[in-house]
């Protein structure tokens, strides 16, 4: 088989190997796999159809099709195994377990509350935390994942139980799904007076995904018609059968505004991780874990929430969190006190990175400033690609003119900043699901924890954007300049009614689709002949109304033969009006138009903007 040629040059022809190449990847990337020359595949791409820098990031698609074209299987790395790969090349491993079973100590079990929104997750962990949280939220609404640190008394021996605190609304289903995954056992909190909601079994779908054993807590049970066997009953059909019932899933009846059974469920969390987990881990190497959440503090910079899974974490360690690193200055533990080590399963709160990691980001110490830094810049960069890839619209030759007719595509530009990556990730995920038709675009082109800047407000003066700050303001000069240069910068403090309006916004820039109504038709009975105001049309109104001043067009033996013509004089006798009903006389004036005949039919209608699903 012969070897493509572009443009006289020969392109070496696969034989159908395997190309593995990272999200974001250019062809330039591809090029130096294959052993070509950029330019050649630039052509290439060219001659399907597609216009690609060398240097630009392209989406996993174009590099599929430019494989299939080239004779090679191209294979596009996984975000997690091109971590890994990163990670192997400075001899570093991320999740598992040093040394043998000698080493291993027990560590307490990692908890996530679920369950659908006004249930009472919040309340219970209040109760378990004698701490009130739900006055400080906005809306009623977990806003941020927390981590706490409990003891219970289980059989006479104190055990320690780790607590994540994950949003309850559904617009933070990704922040729910990472909570589960960090976590081995799953409270899901039902209320004995609703039952099973839809969010419920979300949570149960999180929980099961994950792999993690359910522990139910019938809450509310002091509520009028609260009926905690009904819950039972309900879910035992998503295969949560209780262990009264002859099933596996413990279920625990508690109120958490009373502060009943608390201690029983408590008491249920550490005998279901005794019975089902090997709750393990090696307190003596370097620390590992997850990045629970993170937030850029006024005093004291960034600063980042991380629950150790294996390890100890010691003031002073190099830790690299995402594409964040630093030496760690101080840690606090969930009672905001100085601590000076965290061994496995312990949420603490780290001060010292450089920047702002994102909620599940993983974290590992290295020996090294220097390849902590490597390695952040490395997931930098590849983060960087991987969004370019995915915001570069692919546009073909054929319809490139299309998209470029003024007003085909429309754009609502967006720059998010707010005050937890969680909360930035959260409602950027949502608003990316906004479906609201192909004509209007919605594309975010920054997101970052902190305050609005200047430079924000820059850019969105350079493209147009809105700034949407959750939870943050605009910083000093900022403010003043978004009102100097007309910059529209909203805030929010409930997810919920950032989407709701980001929606109204959107469904307001498409344009307004238009459909004909008819209005009423007149039979032309008599015409009268005017020297001011040319031909009359003396009519009897057969159906409907007629307006002054509405569209009408005439029809003769069944077929138009004039369209867009207006209603221009009405009368009544001597008398001018606005409208005539059906069953009345009246007279017609039709403009400049004057081909008028007795029985024609004059049928008026009007457009009427449809209403946006």
């Amino acid at each position: 088989m012969q070897a493509p040629s572009v443009g006289g040059v020969m392109l070496p022809r696969g034989n159908g190997e395997t190309v593995r190449l990272s999200r974001g990847a250019s062809l330039t990337d591809f090029a130096e796999k294959i052993n070509a020359n950029p330019a050649s595949l630039v052509a290439v791409m060219m001659n399907l159809g597609e216009m690609v820098t060398a240097t630009q990031s392209v989406s996993d698609e174009t590099l599929q099709l430019l494989g299939d074209e080239m004779n090679y299987q191209v294979q596009i790395v996984s975000p997690e195994e091109e971590d890994r790969e990163l990670l192997e090349s400075f001899d570093l491993e991320w999740g598992e377990d040093e040394g043998g079973e000698e080493n291993l100590v027990s560590r307490p079990p990692v908890v996530t509350v679920m369950g659908h929104v006004d249930h009472g997750k919040t309340r219970l962990l209040d109760a378990i935390r004698k701490t009130n949280v739900v006055a400080g939220e906005a809306g009623g609404i977990t806003q941020h994942i927390g981590a706490y640190q409990v003891a219970t008394e289980v059989n006479g021996e104190e055990r320690k139980i780790t607590f994540i605190d994950t949003p309850g609304h559904e617009a933070f289903t990704a922040m729910r799904a990472r909570g589960a995954k960090s976590t081995d056992i799953a409270i899901l909190v039902v209320a004995a007076n609703d039952g099973v909601m839809p969010q419920t079994i979300e949570a149960l779908n999180h929980a099961k995904a994950a792999d993690v054993p359910i522990v139910v807590a019938v809450n509310k049970i002091d509520v009028e018609g609260a009926d905690p066997v009904k819950v039972r009953g309900q879910l035992t059909e998503y295969g949560l059968v209780a262990e009264e019932y002859g099933g596996d899933t413990m279920f625990v009846d508690i109120s958490a505004k009373q502060g009943l059974n608390i201690d029983s469920l408590l008491e249920a969390v550490v005998l279901t991780a005794d019975a089902s987990l090997d709750l393990r881990a090696n307190p003596e190497q370097d620390a590992q874990g997850i990045a629970i959440e993170a937030h850029l503090d006024k005093g004291r910079g960034a600063v980042a929430t991380v629950l150790v899974q294996r390890g100890t974490l010691r003031v002073g360690d190099t830790l690299v969190a995402g594409d964040a690193y630093g030496r760690v200055r101080a840690m606090l533990d969930d009672k905001g006190e100085n601590v000076e080590e965290a061994g496995p399963s312990t949420p603490v709160l780290v001060l010292g990175l450089t920047n702002v990691p994102g909620a599940g980001d993983n974290f590992l110490v290295v020996d090294e400033d220097r390849t902590a830094r490597q390695i952040a810049e490395k997931r930098a960069a590849r983060e960087r690609n991987a969004a370019f890839a995915k915001r570069v619209r692919r546009v073909s030759l054929e319809d490139l003119d299309k998209v470029l007719k003024a007003g085909e595509i429309q754009q609502l530009n967006l720059i998010i900043k707010g005050d937890a990556s969680g909360s930035v990730e959260a409602l950027e995920s949502s608003l990316l699901q906004l479906d609201v038709g192909e004509e209007v675009d919605i594309r975010v082109l920054h997101r970052g924890v902190g305050a609005v800047t200047e430079s924000d407000i820059d850019l969105a003066m350079g493209s147009d954007a809105i700034v949407i700050g959750f939870n943050v303001r605009a910083a000093g000069r900022a403010a003043q300049m978004a009102e100097r240069e007309g910059v529209d910068v909203r805030y929010y403090s409930v997810i919920y009614q950032a989407i709701e309006e980001i929606e109204a916004a959107l469904k307001g820039m498409l344009k307004p689709e238009y459909e004909e109504v008819e209005l009423g038709t007149a039979e032309i009975r008599e015409v009268f002949r005017s020297s001011k105001l040319g031909n009359i049309a003396g009519v009897l109104i057969r159906s409907g109304e007629v307006r002054r001043n509405t569209k009408a067009r005439l029809i003769r033996d069944g077929k138009v033969i004039a369209e867009n013509l207006n209603i221009e004089g009405l009368r009544r006798f001597k008398d001018d009006v606005t409208e005539i009903r059906e069953g009345f006389e009246g007279g017609i004036n039709l403009g400049n138009f004057n081909d008028i005949k007795v029985d024609d039919v004059i049928a008026t209608y009007e457009m009427r903007e449809k209403p946006r699903g």
